[in-house]
């Protein structure tokens, strides 16, 4: 299973539009893009980080698959979500395999 995982720091006056956004609109555009089976929202309550953390993991079966979604969608789906929460976030991305 390869894992892409997105790391966002809100600011905490951003965080129910932030989630909502997410949930309703930034999520459904990335799965609709057929390349993950499936997703998980997770919220770090131990982070060191000013605002609140939450770790957006996006799940397939093959590395080729990340990589067309990549090539493809990323870049659009980084600006529109870049365009809604200007100043308000951080991000960090990271690619993972599991191990089980």
């Amino acid at each position: 299973m390869i894992i892409y995982n997105e790391t966002f720091v809100v600011e905490a006056s951003a965080e129910q539009e932030w989630l909502q956004w997410m949930q309703t609109e930034h999520l459904p555009a990335a799965l609709a893009t057929g390349y993950f089976t499936g997703h998980q929202i997770l919220q770090v309550l131990d982070s060191p980080n000013e605002g609140v953390t939450y770790c957006i993991q996006y799940l397939t079966d093959d590395i080729q698959k990340y990589q067309l979604f990549k090539e493809r969608h990323l870049h659009h789906l980084h600006t529109r979500h870049h365009q809604q929460f200007e100043n308000r976030y951080v991000l960090f991305n990271s690619l993972m395999k599991s191990v089980n």
